[in-house]
């Protein structure tokens, strides 16, 4: 059996599903894509090849491990797009929680099954058919759980509106001893730069009471001010909107001092440096042309304080 543990983003990695690009299959149709990202590089014909995805991914696979991380991967769909792990499903305490994903994408989570098969099934939980939710827009953190969501009433016309409030409200029924917080995030179908697809696209808490951030994608600033208060404006690194259609929010924590982040994301490899941390830079830029990075390629299982 696994037990997992996970309370925050940040408590040493013991164990973490990690995405995989083998037999992704043929570039989408440009009708086909989930997200601006993705389509624009459909457009300009610079959409990543296999080849150079799964290299990137092993690079990270190599150096969790060096890091003395389990590293899991889903079993191979042929012509199937299983990059983001952190999609399909996700851990808060000691519970998986597997995704209402879109209907398209429901076969990832079957390639995951020899990995939460193993947790216990008191400890699986499937959410009611009607809460939509992505692993990507939900992190606990501590005694909270911030989730992004999309509270408009044309939620259905935004393929990049992948949480709803159905799902933030049995979040908390499940975990009543935690305060569940939501943010109204800004969406768009066709402009990547206007869109925040999750939560970790514009938004992320990092070790020694640090978080990056993205003002312009909180469509109700009190909320987001609400985060700049909890953190301190001090600790908040700001990113542009340029940097945040390039993910510089979506890196990811092997530690409260390590962290992993694309080599050309300079201006934040430093910031970060300055505060004390270990930059492990990766070579990613490819992975993200489809719209998601670091955090959205991994799904931990298991941190221990």
């Amino acid at each position: 059996m696994v037990r997992l543990n996970i309370t925050d983003e940040i408590s040493t990695l013991k164990a973490v599903i990690l995405g995989t690009a083998k037999s992704n299959g043929p570039m989408p149709k440009l009708e086909d894509a989930y997200d601006p990202k993705s389509a624009e590089h459909i457009k300009a014909g610079t959409y990543p090849t296999e080849e150079s995805m799964i290299r990137e991914l092993e690079g990270v696979a190599d150096l969790l491990r060096s890091y003395d991380v389990r590293v899991f991967r889903p079993h191979t769909l042929e012509d199937y797009n299983q990059i983001f792990a952190r999609d399909i499903s996700f851990v808060i305490e000691d519970k998986i929680i597997i995704a209402n994903i879109l209907p398209d994408r429901e076969r990832e989570v079957d390639a995951t099954e020899h990995v939460w098969s193993h947790v216990q099934k008191s400890f699986r939980v499937i959410l009611p058919d009607d809460c939509h939710v992505e692993g990507g827009d939900v992190m606990p953190w501590n005694d909270h759980i911030f989730v992004g969501t999309y509270r408009g009433d044309d939620y259905t016309k935004y393929i990049t509106a992948r949480t709803n409030m159905e799902a933030v409200e049995a979040l908390q029924s499940l975990f009543p001893h935690k305060k569940v917080k939501s943010f109204n995030l800004r969406k768009s179908n066709t402009d990547a730069k206007k869109n925040a697809l999750h939560l970790d696209c514009c938004f992320q808490p990092i070790g020694k009471g640090k978080a990056i951030i993205h003002k312009e994608s909180f469509l109700q600033e009190e909320e987001y001010q609400w985060l700049v208060d909890f953190f301190g404006k001090e600790n908040c690194f700001h990113i542009t909107t340029d940097e945040m259609a390039l993910m510089y929010s979506n890196i990811f924590s092997i530690s409260p001092e390590v962290i992993i982040s694309e080599r050309n994301f300079t201006r934040l490899n430093n910031w970060l440096r300055s505060e004390g941390f270990i930059v492990e830079e990766v070579a990613y830029s490819e992975i993200a042309k489809q719209g998601g990075l670091l955090r959205c390629s991994t799904m931990p299982l298991v941190r221990e304080k």
